[in-house]
């Protein structure tokens, strides 16, 4: 039996998952295009945000991919000529703007893979059966590859897991802790692993450096360590977005020293402001077979292609376009006049690290509140200065830190000196804040725990604020499960009519994930805030909430009783009056008749219920006060023929009456 799979659903056409058989327009396909840029956003009913600015020269890099695509239908011997133009092109220039003589280049999208490609060219070099025999060869002498503490998280497993090698091919070198700075790679200790690794039979590879750690910005000592390397006959590597200053006519020695490495990854995209642009690995080698063979070079024109946006970027920019932008990035380093406001401060070529409130300003051991201050510092800053590109960092031993690079974030966002003192202007208002706020916490604790125990204080570290507190009601021998949710009641009860009144101090329930719930968290106040106040207004609230509770809780369980007590005494009426007026009177027919002959005056009174007295009463004096109050008003309306007396029924007479 033939059976045939149709991939197309031709009962599906306003369907957008489904392909349609007969397709579609290029306005609808560009409709699709847009509704799904901007689908997230009116599904969570957020405001749309503008897209990044692209100028010229980044239209230009877009412009590159569009004919990357035409370029390579061209013919192959065209394409050969064309795209080995651009790509020497490209090389030639690099080479000259980052002082990187006789070098070749490799352009790849990942950042990380230049570095792949490039141990492999070391393991190539280094084991010469490599290519014929393949991962045996390595089990004579494992292969060792050193990266610094300060290097990108997760790029020695990224590199072991593409290279197929162990994990203990990876060996970590610490940062300095005595000498220099403490994101340094410390060369001794280096030196003595290097040593350690030799004696174990197993062969050092391939070392990797920072100009520039992700973190703090720091740069290794390249000379001394490609000094150790030249000793040890490994491969010295060197990334980070330092390397952008070797275009500037004055370079630091620290920094020049990177251009005798034997490779070195560059990404000219954030720190030019180009779309979609490759990052480069320079590198040398003589082999030109060994470099084809780790996939530093193809033999396929169209992936020299990857070139293209580049190329164009570079030639619309010219020289001094490309030294401007990475000169402009480097002043806005300079001119963040915030030294005097910081522990921490490093101003370097493309890094300005802050870090602002001190240990000495909070109880020893809250290192958490060090990190959750500076936390809110940036990401106050990052939000009313959005052109900055400020952002937060977690330092190794140090403390979580507000970082400004502009050579990574200036060309993208369009950063300008005006920013930058937005950011200074800004930054003097939120810390004068900050540390108000930190020297009035301890006080807050202290005020709060002399109104124990109607108020309990949270030890909530991570909370950038004055404080944490819950309001603790006081119920002996109510159940836990009832007392923990009227308890939440009455805090959030409290929480509401702290938002309500008229101060400037923000109260909320805290971030999303927190250790203790039904709490209230009290933000940044300024030092003129009187805490035992405000401790004292968030106690009577929560007495006030407890109390009015308290009163509804009781009048309610009163007002239970006396409806029982009311059904009771209604019951015990009834059944005397079924005592009284005797057995015949209840029945259907037989007590309509009685009742017509002899009509009986009903004894049940009803209740009444005083709330303020807690009492039961008739309704008697209720009936024979209102009586009274309204008999002028009954002597002036007609009287009736036929009277109505309390208790007894008086019949409607007609002709066609059985009498």
């Amino acid at each position: 039996r033939d059976v045939h799979y149709s991939t197309f659903d031709m009962n599906c056409e306003n369907c957008s998952s489904c392909l349609l058989c007969s397709g579609q327009d290029v306005a609808t396909v560009l409709r699709l295009v847009h509704n799904l840029i901007h689908e997230e956003e009116d599904e969570e009913d957020k405001p749309s945000q503008k897209m990044q600015n692209v100028g010229e020269h980044g239209q230009m890099a877009l412009l590159g991919h569009s004919l990357a695509a035409y370029i390579s239908m061209m013919d192959k011997e065209q394409l050969r000529k064309l795209t080995t133009r651009i790509q020497s092109d490209t090389t030639l220039w690099l080479c000259r703007l980052f002082r990187y003589e006789n070098g070749s280049t490799c352009f790849h999208e990942d950042d990380r893979d230049g570095l792949v490609k490039v141990c492999r060219l070391v393991i190539n070099a280094r084991y010469e059966e490599y290519a014929t025999e393949g991962y045996v060869v390595l089990n004579t002498r494992q292969p060792v590859i050193y990266q610094s503490a300060s290097c990108r998280p997760g790029l020695g497993q990224h590199l072991c897991s593409q290279l197929g090698l162990p994990l203990s091919s990876l060996c970590t070198v610490p940062c300095n802790t005595l000498f220099g700075s403490q994101h340094q790679m410390d060369v001794a200790l280096l030196e003595k692993l290097i040593k350690e690794d030799i004696n174990a039979g197993k062969l050092p590879l391939l070392l990797i450096a920072n100009a520039g750690t992700p973190g703090a910005g720091h740069t290794d000592k390249l000379g001394r360590l490609k000094e150790l390397c030249d000793q040890y006959n490994m491969w010295l590597h060197v990334e980070g977005v330092n390397l952008a200053t070797l275009a500037l006519g004055q370079v630091t020695s620290s920094i020049m020293a990177a251009t005798r490495s034997d490779s070195m990854t560059l990404t000219p995209g954030p720190w030019l402001g180009l779309p979609a642009v490759t990052a480069v690995t320079l590198y040398r080698h003589e082999d030109p077979a060994l470099s084809l063979a780790a996939g530093l070079t193809s033999s396929h024109p169209v992936e020299k292609l990857r070139a293209l946006p580049l190329w164009l970027s570079l030639q619309y920019l010219g020289h001094n376009g490309i030294v401007q932008k990475i000169k402009h990035a480097t002043t806005l380093v300079r001119i963040t006049n915030i030294g005097n406001m910081s522990r921490i401060y490093i101003d370097l070529a493309s890094f300005c690290i802050v870090c602002l409130a001190s240990s000495e300003s909070f109880c020893a051991g809250e290192k958490e509140v060090l990190d959750a201050f500076n936390r809110w510092l940036g990401e106050e800053l990052a939000e009313l200065v959005p052109t900055s590109g400020i952002d937060v960092v977690e330092l190794e031993d140090e403390a979580t830190c507000v970082r400004f690079s502009p050579l990574l974030t200036a060309a993208v966002l369009g950063t300008r000196e005006e920013d930058v003192e937005s950011i200074v202007e800004k930054m003097t208002e939120l810390v004068f804040v900050m540390s108000s706020t930190m020297s009035l916490r301890e006080d807050f604790r202290e005020e709060t725990h002399k109104r124990s125990p109607s108020l309990r204080y949270i030890n909530e570290f991570a909370w950038p604020g004055l404080g944490v507190v819950r309001y603790e009601m006081q119920a002996n021998g109510m159940d836990e499960d009832r007392k923990k949710q009227e308890q939440e009641k009455i805090n959030t009860e409290l929480l509401k009519k702290l938002q309500d009144l008229d101060t400037d101090i923000l109260f909320s329930t805290g971030p999303e994930f927190v250790t203790e719930q039904g709490c209230i968290f009290v933000g940044m106040v300024t030092d003129d805030v009187d805490v035992s106040d405000l401790v004292d207004t968030i106690a009577a609230l929560g007495r006030d909430i407890e109390e009015s509770g308290k009163l509804l809780q009781n009048m309610t369980e009163v007002v239970r009783k006396g409806i029982l007590e009311a059904e009771l005494q209604l019951q015990k009426a009834n059944e005397e009056k079924l005592v009284e007026e005797g057995m015949l009177r209840q029945l259907p027919v037989v007590g309509s008749v009685l009742n017509w002959f002899s009509p009986i005056q009903s004894s049940i009174k009803g209740r009444t219920f005083s709330l303020a007295a807690g009492s039961l009463d008739s309704t008697e004096v209720t009936y024979s006060t209102k009586a009274q109050a309204d008999r002028p008003s009954l002597q002036d309306t007609p009287i009736s023929s036929s009277k109505k007396l309390p208790g007894k029924i008086v019949p409607a007479f007609h002709s066609h009456s059985l009498w």
